[in-house]
């Protein structure tokens, strides 16, 4: 997996800064989209699109990301609608945000109106029938102003994914049904941007990105125990230490 550069490191030291502060946690999942939400917010999203983080409670480094634009999005464990600070749906139950993302897309489709919707989910919830749903609809519709980034980090909240309820041959059932499938790296700033920023006609994309549930620091790589757990102060120090 690719090595984080000073920026990845500064955004995941202002994220537990941040979170701490204000009683966020989360760090697992939210260290393993650090590099999808810069690529997103420092050279993909323009002011006509909308994304919609579905794994909402990986919301404090988007938190980060929007402040850092002059922006003031509510502080919570999940993000709570707020379009003028960059919040565009309430998510933090899994399964929601992929539905709402379609209901955009379709939306601006019928209206004529530009700008693209991006979702992005966690490998877990990917486990959803609203996400079969929702794939079928947007290949049906053919959503070609659509994307979808799954973090497939191996990880949910109750233990690893595959020991759960395994996910087989997502990228071959959304090819079938009519989806513009894409592999990378999450952690690949500029293969990521360059991704996010393809486009096939008549086809909603879908980018399947390899990442590490934790990422950046020792002790949380690869844990299924940082989905949700707070660190200690000797713990923070070690955190701060490695991203420095």
């Amino acid at each position: 997996m690719t090595e984080l550069n000073e920026r990845s490191k500064q955004v995941r030291r202002d994220t537990l800064t941040l979170s701490k502060a204000n009683g966020g946690y989360h760090y697992g999942g939210s260290s393993s989209c650090t590099e999808i939400l810069i690529a997103l917010y420092d050279h993909v999203l323009k002011p006509e699109d909308k994304f919609i983080l579905s794994k909402g409670h990986a919301c404090w480094p988007m938190y980060v990301l929007l402040r850092e634009k002059g922006l003031e999005p509510k502080l919570g464990g999940h993000p709570t609608l707020d379009d003028k600070n960059g919040v565009h749906f309430t998510t933090g139950s899994e399964g929601h945000g992929l539905p709402a993302g379609i209901g955009m897309a379709l939306a601006r489709k019928i209206q004529g109106k530009p700008g693209r919707i991006f979702v992005l989910m966690g490998d877990g919830e990917c486990q959803e029938g609203t996400t079969w749903e929702g794939l079928l609809t947007a290949a049906h519709h053919k959503l070609d102003n659509l994307t979808v980034i799954v973090d497939w980090n191996l990880f949910q909240g109750a233990g690893a994914v595959e020991d759960n309820l395994p996910i087989p041959n997502l990228h071959k059932i959304a090819d079938l049904i009519g989806w513009s499938v894409l592999h990378g790296d999450g952690h690949a700033m500029e293969p990521m941007r360059l991704a996010l920023d393809v486009y096939h006609k008549d086809r909603p994309k879908l980018i399947i990105t390899e990442t590490i549930k934790g990422k950046g620091v020792s002790f949380m790589e690869g844990k299924g125990e940082w989905h949700a757990k707070f660190p200690g102060p000797a713990e923070e120090e070690i955190i701060l230490k490695e991203l420095k």
